[in-house]
């Protein structure tokens, strides 16, 4: 895996010589963040060797090199999940690329269903933790002593420091953030209401089906890592009607301006 990721570097490294400081994964309704930012190079995942490609609708399939204002920047434009097939290692092989791009911190995004009854949907979530019991963790397997320890504490994966600096930014915006514990399940089917109460019983907040595996890719690198949710849809059992991609997106690309300014107040500050 790490002369893989090797190969992805060396193929990156073709196209642009860009060193970003800080990585971005946009989730759902965020996907054209990265076209507002001042643009220095993009490249396609297609075009680089032995990269998993994203086969999600709605999700651009690219890296993104650029500026938030002053803030160098590498930006995923669609992330690689798990129930499309691909190994875990492969799912979060672009997460360990961007920290070998030389980005030391990352902002993870995503679009989520809520199961704490005193959520909304539109609600934007702060991850200060998170549940993967229904995932296999990416560091299964033989470890690549080159980014991280054997067994690495994961006490705090997400950074007590950017937490502070998201509610502020939150504040200044004007957002009644929620706070919670993120879930990940593996998809692609929607959770059944049995599980949504195993979620809630477990002590998550809402439920996904990506960002926590990379989480702890990044964090098993040395990454600062932080993560917000959109709630775009009520869990099963608590929504009163079935839910659909469709309604994810709508209330994703709804809440997106909003979402837009708080990620480049704490993507500048970060």
């Amino acid at each position: 895996m790490y002369n893989k990721l090797m190969q992805c570097l060396r193929s990156v490294r073709e196209k642009t010589d860009f060193v970003p400081e800080v990585a971005l994964i946009l989730g759902s309704g965020l996907g054209d963040y990265a076209d507002g930012i001042e643009i220095v190079d993009t490249v396609d995942y297609s075009d680089i060797e032995s990269f998993p490609v994203s086969t999600v609708p709605g999700h651009r399939g690219r890296f993104v090199f650029g500026y938030v204002e002053k803030t160098p920047v590498v930006i995923m434009q669609g992330r690689v999940h798990y129930y499309e097939g691909y190994d875990m290692k492969d799912v979060v092989l672009p997460t360990r690329l961007m920290g070998l791009m030389g980005a030391k911190k990352i902002l993870l995004t995503n679009a989520s269903g809520g199961c704490n009854p005193d959520f909304r949907v539109g609600d934007l979530m702060m991850i200060t933790d998170h549940i993967t019991t229904g995932v296999p963790s990416p560091l299964i397997g033989p470890n690549i002593d080159e980014l991280g320890l054997r067994f690495p504490d994961m006490s705090q994966v997400y950074s007590r420091r950017l937490h502070q600096i998201i509610r502020s930014c939150a504040q200044e915006c004007g957002i009644d953030l929620k706070e919670g514990v993120y879930v990940q399940f593996t998809g692609p089917n929607f959770e059944t209401p049995a599980e949504v109460r195993l979620a809630r019983i477990w002590g998550g907040d809402t439920i996904g089906m990506s960002t926590a595996c990379e989480a702890i890719a990044a964090h098993h690198m040395g990454m600062e890592v932080c993560g917000i949710s959109c709630i775009t849809n009520l869990a099963a059992g608590i929504s009163k009607t079935a839910i659909t991609h469709e309604e994810v997106q709508e209330t994703a690309d709804r809440v997106a301006h909003v979402f837009r300014e708080l990620v480049t107040k704490i993507v500048v500050r970060m």
